[in-house]
């Protein structure tokens, strides 16, 4: 059963005890790479490989999220601030150890394409905060492998359009 966490807000992202930036470059503009993010929620297991279900509830204020492994996830949309941020708090999960949960995504035009930089911030257990440190280069080559994944995706959909 899913458990509720501690509701924080959007300066968890600078506060948290555990704070893991990752950036890449996609070659894709900052409107594409947000309607992907914040538009296009249920496309996110296409190209995010840790994700099979995204969805959005609550009339888009909302998304439930599923990932491998069966970890679930019930979020509120932060921020959605078009081409720049987006941004969402775990407000309950079934994965052990955390007790807040909040993740950025800021776009930043980068030449003809987006500098990505997703901020995951979080609190918990000990062991739970060590076993997210130790996550970090994982996190960041499924973070890297997803952006490529999306840029590819952007591609095609503006190929074939």
């Amino acid at each position: 059963m899913a458990r509720r966490l501690r509701p924080v807000g959007l300066d968890f992202v600078g506060d948290a005890p555990v704070r893991l930036v990752f950036t890449t470059t996609a070659a894709a503009p900052p409107e594409a790479v947000y309607r992907a993010l914040a538009e296009e929620v249920e496309g996110w297991p296409e190209w995010f490989g840790a994700v099979t279900l995204a969805r959005p509830t609550h009339g888009g204020a909302g998304r439930e999220v599923r990932l491998a492994g069966g970890v679930r996830f019930a979020e509120t949309i932060m921020a959605a601030d078009p081409e720049r941020r987006y941004a969402y708090r775990v407000d309950a999960t079934n994965a052990p150890g955390v007790r807040a949960l909040l993740e950025e995504w800021l776009l930043t035009p980068s030449g003809s394409g987006t500098q990505v930089r997703w901020t995951f911030a979080a609190d918990g257990s000990a062991p739970f905060r060590l076993g997210l440190t130790a996550a970090r280069p994982g996190l960041g080559h499924s973070f890297r492998r997803a952006v490529r994944a999306l840029d590819s995706r952007l591609a095609r959909a503006h190929g074939a359009s």
